[in-house]
């Protein structure tokens, strides 16, 4: 009994130590910066500290991905394009398959609110990968 008892509190703690250790914004849950990949690149788009809501209406908290390809983040306020480098996800998707010539390549996260406004820099991620 004393074994499980101690065993549950080291579980507790360790998933306390993890969530104060993820910071709110967006994130990509299988790819890193420099990462070499190949011509179809399959995103998971992950966000710690809102909830993704599909496109439609203003909701504090909430919103949805977009991926700016080759592109920076878009400032605070300001409508994301939609555009063959400004992929919306509007119905809340977390995942997608990007066709892309081989180079180097930027992609960047944006989350933005549900009429697309962004929430700028500090709800994007931009990582660097290498298509071969």
């Amino acid at each position: 009994m004393k074994i499980v008892k101690s065993l549950c509190l080291l579980i507790v703690f360790s998933l306390a130590i993890l969530a104060c250790g993820q910071k709110d914004g967006v994130y990509f849950e299988n790819l890193n910066d420099g990462q070499e990949v190949g011509t179809s690149v399959l995103v998971k788009m992950g966000v710690s500290g809102m909830e993704i809501k599909p496109a439609g209406e203003i909701v504090k908290g909430t919103g949805h991905h977009h991926m700016i390809i080759d592109g920076a983040s878009i400032k605070t306020g300001d409508m994301v394009p939609a555009n063959k480098t400004h992929i919306h996800f509007g119905k809340g998707q977390t995942e997608t398959t990007l066709d892309l010539a081989p180079g180097e390549h930027t992609l960047t996260l944006q989350f933005a609110n549900g009429v697309h406004q962004s929430y700028g820099s500090e709800w994007s991620k931009t990582i660097t990968i290498t298509v071969k």
